[in-house]
């Protein structure tokens, strides 16, 4: 992009804040920074990014980085690379080399900050200096005694911060130099100094595994994708103790936010795909299904490529669907018949082709999956069609495409939108639950009564405290349930372990099965007693299950629950959002009676000496004890 048209792209930006035209200032703006995301000019997206705060939506989000080096110029890149991505991040920069001090001090600047996420960028030659620069003196012994150190050193860091703070920690590995110190001979040696990096790095990720909320960012590898050699520079860093080239900044920045996003809970539910020049080469139209490019060689690879990448996506939980300009008939022919296609229309939840405008296209698609518009990724190798989804559904995240087919898997792979941090059985499994859900709509139609598919349906839900297998399942319905959830409040792996510690508190999951399939774990309850009232913290539902009367069966569970332990009343707050208008009358469709209302929400209590909630008929509700996190019982 030229020099002249980067002025001038500012210039528009400029002119929109002082016409107060928000959205389209901010569009404008990650426009510019999508066609030069350089370090020139991120302090101007981060300038204008100030005007815009509080006048567009923006997840704020709060992240504190203890370093052993210099980060200062990679937070205006983070910051405007997050903006693109709709995050609003605050940064909180650790003293230089003073990593072990803020963590081990309670009251040090690090936990004033109170971040949602906290980032360990230690180098290799910092924490484990004998085995950078020294290792060519060192005898085998020495060497792994180095090594050790190095471990108990950062298995110490990592507990300690989890004593103390219950943001999420994301820790850089330890990075190869550039060539080991005896060249050749070094895989020769039996404490060679390569293998002993490498074993440090191993005992991270076994650290991480053994506590919530700890991650491991594979800085080596960032390292090595880049170019060991292109990625160090050596004046800088005896000049500034700014180790990384100038050029590099941006990566260190991209591949933070792949762990910052996910956190954020800005990730994509489904990603929504074009046909023509996208998903194949050609247009179906015009070229006809013997013309398409596809297959296993040059250029219809790349397109087998895409597809190979969109495959990997559904094992992460992530939906596809269609929403392209063409005749129904003939695409559906190319979906089902061509031979170069890897993914078939059993792969796809949802689909819309046709001729009408795609943005609406969108909408119903994201009402069939009954997910919102904001959870959506849409994919378009037309720069028209992006531009009108991004004006028409800018809470929408447009992927956008290079000229070259051949980078468009890179481009799916590497978004931050389709990270994950963990993976449960229901993510693995989400396109399956989709189209068994259209099977239970197909068999609703067939009843006259929502009491006799009911009974049809022969549900059973399970109810169990959380355990260390439904942790991470939970902490997600937590993060990304919004439509069927009375408070909206969001916790991470680590603080789920902490409530469920604390006495009096109980962290309930419900699964629920029928004659169709497992839904999977699909409802969350949590709730603290004190004073003989037990009050409701968090009570939400997924929304493939809303309407089933599940909901009823948890409540139901929970009050009976109470009442057995001696609670004479039931307390839930409604906090209302933009989202949960679903939830807004669940508690007075249960007998619960307004007690007080004020800006927040509604309080509602149900007296347990008097009432009970009946659990629905059609529903077997079966309890599953042990293995609490906390120990207690159902």
């Amino acid at each position: 992009m030229g020099n002249e048209n980067i002025s001038d792209q500012r210039s528009e930006v400029d002119r929109l804040l002082e016409q107060a035209h928000w959205t389209a200032a901010a569009m404008c703006l990650a426009d510019l920074w999508r066609k030069e995301p350089a370090s020139a000019l991120a302090s101007f997206v981060v300038s204008r990014l100030e005007k815009l705060r509080g006048n567009i939506p923006l997840v704020p989000f709060r992240v504190a980085i203890l370093r052993s080096f210099t980060v200062e110029p990679i937070v205006p890149l983070l910051r405007a690379h997050g903006f693109s991505l709709g995050l609003d991040i605050s940064a909180h920069i650790g003293d230089f080399n003073a990593y072990t001090q803020e963590i081990l001090d309670p009251e040090s600047s690090l936990y004033r900050f109170s971040p949602n996420a906290v980032i360990l960028a230690v180098q290799t030659q910092d924490i484990a200096p004998d085995l950078w620069q020294d290792y060519a003196h060192l005898s085998n012994e020495s060497a792994q005694q180095a090594a050790q150190r190095a471990t108990d050193a950062l298995r110490q860091y990592v507990r300690e911060f989890r004593k103390r703070s219950s943001a999420s920690l994301i820790v850089h590995d330890l990075e190869q130099p550039a060539g080991p110190v005896f060249g050749v001979l070094d895989s020769q040696r039996p404490a060679n100094q390569s293998e002993l990096i490498r074993s440090i790095n191993r005992e991270m990720v076994s650290i991480a595994r053994e506590l919530p909320g700890v991650y491991i960012f594979d800085y080596d590898a960032l390292v090595a994708r880049h170019g060991r050699l292109r990625w160090r520079d050596e004046r800088k860093w005896l000049t500034t103790r700014l180790p990384i080239a100038a050029d590099q900044l941006v990566h260190l920045a991209r591949e933070w936010l792949r762990f910052l996003v996910p956190l954020a809970g800005r990730t994509a539910k489904a990603l929504v795909v074009d046909l023509d020049n996208t998903l194949w080469g050609g247009v179906i139209g015009e070229d006809g299904i013997t013309g398409l490019k596809l297959g296993a060689e040059y250029p219809g690879a790349a397109y087998q490529a895409l597809q190979r990448a969109m495959l990997d996506l559904t094992y992460k939980g992530i939906l596809l669907a269609i929403c392209s300009k063409n005749n129904p008939d003939e695409a559906m022919e190319v979906l089902e018949k061509h031979p170069g296609m890897l993914l078939r229309p059993k792969h796809f939840a949802a689909s819309r082709i046709g001729w009408n405008d795609k943005a609406q296209g969108l909408r119903e698609i994201a009402a069939e999956l009954n997910i919102g518009t904001d959870s959506l990724a849409f994919l378009d190798d037309n720069p028209f069609e992006r531009e009108q989804i991004r004006g028409v559904l800018p809470e929408a995240i447009v992927i956008d495409l290079p000229d070259d087919p051949l980078q468009y898997a890179a481009v799916v792979r590497d978004h931050p939108a389709f990270e994950r941090l963990r993976i449960s059985a229901e993510d693995e499994q989400r396109t399956t639950l989709y189209l068994e859900q259209r099977e239970r709509l197909k068999a609703e139609q067939k009843f006259q009564s929502k009491e006799d598919f009911y009974y049809f349906l022969e549900q059973e839900a399970e109810i169990a405290m959380v355990t260390p297998t439904t942790l991470a399942r939970i902490s997600q319905l937590t993060q990304k349930t919004n439509q069927f959830n009375v408070t909206t409040r969001r916790y991470a792996e680590q603080q789920i372990t902490e409530v469920a510690a604390r006495p009096g508190w109980r962290v309930l999951s419900i699964r629920l099965r029928d004659r169709f399939g497992d839904h999977g774990l699909v409802g969350v309850s949590i709730t603290h007693d004190e004073d003989e009232v037990c009050e409701i913290d968090t009570f939400l539902l997924s929304c493939r299950v809303i309407g089933r009367t599940v909901e009823t069966a948890l409540l139901s569970y929970v009050a009976a629950a109470a009442a057995a332990r001696g609670c004479k009343r039931l307390l839930g707050w409604f906090l209302p959002t933009k989202k949960n208008a679903p939830a807004r009358e669940f508690y007075r469709q249960h007998g619960f009676e307004l007690v007080r209302q004020n800006g927040d929400g509604t309080l509602w209590s149900l007296d347990l000496t008097k009432h009970g909630i009946a659990s629905p008929d059609w529903v077997r509700v079966v309890t599953v004890n042990g293995g609490a996190i906390d120990g207690n019982r159902i």
